[in-house]
C-alpha cells in the first residue's frame, strides 16, 4: 500500500487587539498610590467590639520560701549541722554484729547512747593510728566505757578512697576487735559526721561458737 505524505500548513496569523481605553501604567511611587487609595477610609470605633474573656490563671501548687528563711536554715546547717542527715549520704557507714538487731545501729546514730570517750586519729600514719586505736579501745574496755567515738576524717584528699577511714572500718570488723563490737555507725554532724564513727562495745567478747560470720556491714 502506497503511503501518502501530508504537509502541515501554517494557519492565518492572529493578533491580540489593544484596548483603546486602557490606562497607561502609573509611574508614581507605591506609597503615594497607597495613600491616595486609602484617603477616604475611616477608622472603625472599638467601643462596641467584643473581646474574649482572659483565661483563668493556673493556681500555684507550691510556695517559695522567703529568702531570709533560707539564709537562716543555711546558717544553722553550717554552725550546728541542723537539717543535714549523714545517713542519707554515700559516705555513711554502718555495721552490726551477727545476730544484733539493725535498730541498735540506728539508735547509735541517733545519739541514744551517751558517748563516754573519744580518740582523734587525725594526722597519724596508718601504723601509728592502728597502735593508738588499739590502746584506746583496750583502755575503754578496762574502764567499762562502751559507747565511744573515733575521729578519723573523711579522707577527701585521698586519691581513691579515704585511707584512714577505710582502715578503721577494717579494724572494727576483723580480729581481734570484731568480737568486741556490737555495732558501729557514722557519727551525727555535730560529732564529725562522716569523718567520725560511733562504736558500741561489749562488756565481754562474743563467744567463738556465736561468731558464725564477721560483722554484717553496709
Amino acid at each position: 500500500m502506497e503511503s501518502k505524505a501530508f504537509e502541515l500548513q501554517a494557519g492565518p496569523a492572529t493578533s491580540v487587539p489593544i484596548e483603546k481605553n486602557a490606562s497607561p501604567r502609573d509611574s508614581r511611587p507605591e506609597h503615594v498610590i497607597f495613600r491616595e487609595a486609602m484617603s477616604d477610609v475611616k477608622e472603625i470605633s472599638r467601643a462596641n467590639c467584643a473581646f474574649p474573656a482572659p483565661l483563668p490563671k493556673t493556681p500555684q501548687t507550691w510556695v517559695e520560701a522567703p529568702a531570709d528563711a533560707t539564709v537562716a536554715q543555711l546558717k544553722k546547717l553550717i554552725r550546728y549541722g541542723t537539717g543535714f542527715d549523714v545517713s542519707l549520704t554515700p559516705e555513711y557507714i554502718e555495721g552490726v554484729a551477727n545476730g544484733v538487731n539493725p535498730e541498735v545501729a540506728r539508735r547509735l546514730h541517733r545519739g541514744d547512747f551517751s558517748i563516754q570517750a573519744h580518740i582523734d586519729l587525725h594526722g597519724l600514719r596508718v601504723p601509728d593510728a592502728h597502735g593508738v586505736l588499739d590502746a584506746f579501745l583496750k583502755q575503754c574496755l578496762l574502764l567499762g566505757k562502751r559507747a565511744v567515738l573515733i575521729i578519723h576524717g573523711r579522707g577527701l584528699s585521698s586519691p581513691v578512697k579515704p585511707i584512714l577511714k577505710s582502715k578503721v572500718y577494717l579494724w572494727l570488723t576483723t580480729n581481734p576487735w570484731h568480737k568486741w563490737v556490737i555495732a558501729f555507725t557514722s557519727a551525727r554532724a555535730c560529732d564529725g559526721g562522716a569523718g567520725a564513727t560511733y562504736v558500741l562495745l561489749r562488756q565481754k567478747p562474743l563467744a567463738k561458737r556465736l561468731r558464725k560470720k564477721r560483722t554484717e556491714i553496709r
